[in-house]
């Protein structure tokens, strides 16, 4: 079973990652849409998605250890 502690150092390694390969694909794929955002809103913007997923990745990593020591 994994502690609490290593569950959010998991997750966040894993949204750290996350973020760099997010900023580079709003980079890449936003002007294809029309969007035009400079390099400081798109670090802007994945730090809020970063942020969304770094909470989701740990309360989802809570609930299936929860669910596999219940079962």
């Amino acid at each position: 079973m994994q502690s609490r502690l290593m569950s959010a150092v998991e997750a966040t390694a894993n949204v750290a990652v996350g973020y760099g390969i997010a900023v580079i694909t709003q980079v890449m794929v936003f002007p294809l849409f029309g969007l035009n955002a400079s390099l400081i809103e798109n670090l802007i913007l994945g730090s809020i998605f970063t942020i969304v997923s770094l909470i989701r990745s740990y309360t989802l990593r809570r609930m299936f250890n929860a669910l596999r020591q219940n079962a």
